[in-house]
């Protein structure tokens, strides 16, 4: 009993501690917060932005009318023009009044006539101002005692009024852009600066066409190859095919979207299937692309060969390779002289036509051959003959086989 009793009064006591840190808050969790609130502080800048050193503004420059007020999206405008000075010395011109910068004071004894405007600081009125009065980042306090005859407005700021007297109107516009930073004009690069960031651009597409290439090599060949030689034996024919499937991909994709809109089963399957259609387009046009490499690789590669030239491994590897360097030396070239006036503008052209160009007919023959799969197509317009590795190098007539060339091997095609 003794020993519950003890258990029971441990925890009594330990009750009405929490029930009496709920009510009042200790001196360590107090000191604790005072401390995490002065560390706060610390981190924040809550100074005030810097004022200008108190100073008149020259006459001489742009006039600010201030005797109407009424209108202050104008003078906003005007003012916007004169406070970005080409030669970077403010001057400005009120008609009727003065220009101050940095905070005004007008004491209780003085009694000022005309217009007032002051920029980027305070003006504390004490005395009489015959006039109305402007201020631009800056509040207006008008004391007791002061008076300003004409309207206040001001631009980025406030009017306290503790216990004068105003007699025109009040306008206050905290948001204003003159309040907003000046935008940052970045330096023009130079020519080199440019070439370099070019370079490094058409470099980067180039590495990543060649890995995607080097992949579908080494999972699809047999399909782009069946892509390619559509694209070398059915030029004309892919291109037309490519356009028709450029002007229509959208409207199909439409149609496709309405369609499974209008049924219930077509709804839970529209992710699915806009996924599997973008994927499709995107294998379509990339992979036609690496196709019309492929092509201008091999052509090459057997014209070479045609002529003598020795190659160690005529395969697929190395005509798209080739292909892709052909492809991007257009681009090369507008990277190192695009900085150019004229012949910029040319070379970009070109390389932007020659590429449409030839990734049309891409797409278009990987529609034809199905993406590759209907082999049969490739070369259709052709004779069987004229399909022959011989046929580059050794012109064959319809009907009668290629004769080889003597002192020379048949290449072959594979890897």
């Amino acid at each position: 009993m003794p020993a519950s009793n003890r258990v029971l009064g441990f925890v009594a006591v330990l009750i009405v501690l929490g029930q009496g840190s709920l009510v009042a808050e200790s001196p360590i969790d107090r000191f604790l917060n005072r401390a995490v609130d002065m560390v706060n502080r610390l981190g924040q800048d809550n100074s005030p932005p810097a004022r200008p050193r108190p100073q008149a503004i020259q006459s001489g420059g742009p006039s600010i009318e201030l005797s109407d007020l009424s209108r202050p999206t104008l003078l906003e405008a005007k003012l916007r023009s004169v406070l970005k000075p080409a030669d970077g010395e403010l001057r400005m011109t009120v008609p009727g009044g003065t220009a101050r910068r940095g905070d005004f004071s007008l004491g209780s004894s003085e009694n000022m006539a005309g217009h007032l405007l002051v920029l980027d600081g305070n003006a504390d009125v004490y005395g009489h101002l015959r006039g109305n009065l402007v201020t631009v980042r800056g509040d207006v306090v008008v004391h007791p005692g002061g008076v300003v005859s004409g309207d206040v407005l001001t631009l980025g700021g406030e009017v306290r009024d503790e216990g004068g007297e105003i007699g025109g109107e009040v306008r206050t516009f905290r948001s204003t852009t003159l309040l907003s930073p000046a935008p940052r004009v970045e330096p023009d690069p130079g020519a080199l600066q440019t070439i370099l960031q070019r370079s490094a651009g058409v470099l980067g597409v180039f590495l990543t066409l060649t890995v995607l290439g080097f992949g579908l090599v080494m999972f699809g060949r047999q399909n782009l190859e069946t892509v390619s030689d559509t694209v070398s034996h059915s030029f004309g024919r892919a291109f037309v095919t490519g356009l028709l499937g450029q002007i229509l991909l959208l409207p199909t994709f439409g149609m496709l979207v309405v369609g499974l809109i209008l049924s219930v089963a077509g709804i839970l399957l529209l992710p699915f299937a806009v996924a599997v259609f973008a994927m499709l387009a995107v294998i379509g046009i990339v992979g036609g692309y690496l196709a019309v490499a492929h092509a201008l690789g091999e052509t090459y590669t057997r014209r070479r060969m045609a002529l003598g030239a020795v190659i160690g491994s005529p395969n697929s590897y190395r005509y798209l390779l080739i292909g892709l360097l052909a492809l991007v030396s257009l681009w090369a070239a507008w990277a190192l002289f695009g900085w150019v006036p004229v012949a910029g503008s040319i070379i970009w052209g070109a390389a932007f036509f020659v590429s449409w160009l030839l990734g049309t007919a891409g797409f278009g023959a990987a529609l034809l051959s199905r993406a590759g799969i209907k082999e049969s197509f490739a070369g259709r317009l052709l004779p069987p003959e004229a399909l022959t590795d011989e046929y580059l190098w050794a012109t064959p007539q319809f009907g009668v086989p290629a004769g080889r060339r003597p002192g020379t091997r048949t290449p072959s095609r594979g890897l």
